[in-house]
């Protein structure tokens, strides 16, 4: 069953929702934006809203190898969204990692 207060099933907690970044980045301040409309529209509707951790990738030498060119990057569980500007691609990534909704197939449109 799922607790709407915490998001999964009862007793499993909510993986952290990443959100890799890097200063002066537009496309990162898009993606904070759009996180942050998309978890208050959770939280209207009574779903599950995870924790919300920025990383900033300049602090750390792994980071910035792997997520250079990709940023802004977000990440939930075990699913990566990199350039992640779309909000059909990160509603589809919350469905998907706290709703249990089915993954979806192949989607140009986003």
């Amino acid at each position: 069953m799922i607790d709407p207060a915490r998001g999964a099933p009862e007793g499993t907690p909510l993986p952290v929702l990443f959100l890799y970044t890097r200063d002066q980045c537009h496309l990162c301040d898009e993606a904070r934006d759009l996180l942050a409309l998309l978890l208050a529209e959770r939280a209207e509707a009574r779903k599950p809203v995870p924790r919300l951790v920025e990383r900033d990738i300049d602090k750390d030498d792994d980071w910035l190898r792997s997520y250079f060119e990709t940023v802004p990057v977000v990440e939930l569980g075990d699913r990566r969204v990199e350039l992640a500007v779309s909000v059909s691609k990160l509603r589809r990534l919350f469905a998907e990692v706290l709703d249990g909704e089915p993954a979806a197939t192949a989607d140009t449109s986003a």
